[in-house]
């Protein structure tokens, strides 16, 4: 579908160059941690990103080139299809690094739990998309909300993805806030999971609970469960202020850090850079969500302000959460630093995503 010259003129030009600056980063971060000495070279895995960087481009355009009031009717079938394609991953699922998580199309490989998080954004965007009750909502205004978030974070739950069955829960609340649930509600709400949070510790993996165990002393297993934070810890540490320098990661190069090309690149990067150059890419994160926020302000209705929190949940949870649990803040749950970690599902989901912020962006000055 064409784009309106009127609303080309408005395509957020600030938004599409930070998002650009930041997948820049990760493709020379990815070159890096893939980096071989011997073979002066890296494995291809960061021209492969480029790739689906360019795949994201077209993604991201298409993203803005349809009326985003066009959620009210596609929300649901888009929901729908993915959760049958989260239920066909316990079927005919690729497996890897103990969870199975993957559909071989051929050419690509999907993660549909990418995809759940764009799900949840539009499915609840539908829903909240009228005005709230005059007295906000009750959590029994809010059964089917929660039937749409439930099957999407126990289906990821259980293969076992928990990083992002986190994240699609902390988007959940974070959009029947927006949407205007009461404050009693909430309280109410926070106070039912507080006391079952008991129980969902006899659901998760043995693995898990260790990562937890070892969250709390991260001495408890030093090779074993803690050994992916406290590697993380000694490349953050020993970049100091400027960092060792571009493809100078020891830590790196002499493989003491794991997934350093997915869920652990900050460290990688933390290490090549240092303190300096974290506090730039933290400000190019910083700046994108105060670009977002903007955007959230300024939608012209309900829906696009809903639309835009939603993607914004998705993108600052992911970024707070990754690098705490990078940093030993929080305990690993496994979940990528957005546009920058290596991989085509979560690269291509993150770009929707930023094109959606752009349409609500381009669409406030229509009529």
């Amino acid at each position: 579908m064409p784009i309106d010259r009127r609303l080309a003129a408005h395509f957020d030009w600030t938004l599409f160059g930070i998002v650009v600056g930041l997948i820049f980063l990760g493709i020379l971060t990815i070159y890096s941690a893939t980096y071989s000495v011997s073979e002066h070279q890296g494995s291809g895995l960061a021209t492969k990103q480029f790739y689906w960087f360019l795949i994201g481009i077209v993604a991201l355009v298409t993203a803005t080139t349809f009326d985003y009031h066009r959620v009210d009717r596609i929300a649901y079938p888009f929901y729908g299809v993915i959760l049958v394609l989260l239920g066909i991953v316990f079927f005919i699922g690729h497996s890897g690094g103990g969870s199975q998580r993957w559909i071989h199309l051929g050419f690509f490989t999907l993660q549909p739990s990418e995809l759940a998080k764009l799900a949840i954004v539009l499915a609840l965007t539908k829903f909240l998309q009228y005005d709230e009750p005059p007295a906000g909502y009750r959590l029994r205004d809010l059964w089917m909300p929660f039937a749409l978030m439930a099957p999407l974070a126990v289906l990821t739950l259980i293969q076992p993805d928990l990083g992002t069955a986190v994240i699609i829960v902390v988007v959940f609340f974070s959009m029947i806030l927006m949407g205007g649930l009461k404050l009693r509600s909430f309280l109410y709400l926070a106070a039912a999971g507080l006391t079952f949070l008991p129980l969902g510790w006899h659901f998760l993996k043995e693995y898990q609970r260790n990562r937890i165990w070892t969250f709390l002393n991260p001495d408890l297993d030093p090779l074993g469960a803690g050994y992916h934070v406290i590697q993380s810890k000694i490349a953050v540490g020993s970049g100091r202020w400027f960092g060792k320098g571009f493809l100078n990661g020891t830590q790196n190069r002499l493989d003491f850090l794991p997934a350093q090309h997915t869920d652990f690149i900050f460290a990688v990067f933390a290490e090549e850079w240092g303190l300096i150059g974290c506090l730039i890419l933290l400000a190019l994160y910083l700046a994108l969500t105060v670009v977002a926020l903007g955007i959230v302000s300024r939608a012209k209705d309900r829906i696009g302000a809903l639309l835009a929190f939603g993607v914004l949940s998705i993108f600052f949870a992911h970024v707070v959460v990754n690098i705490c649990m990078v940093t030993g803040l929080m305990p690993v749950v496994g979940i990528p630093l957005p546009l920058l970690s290596y991989g085509g599902s979560s690269m291509v989901s993150m770009m929707v995503a930023m094109g959606l912020l752009i349409n609500v962006s381009m669409r406030r000055f229509t009529f």
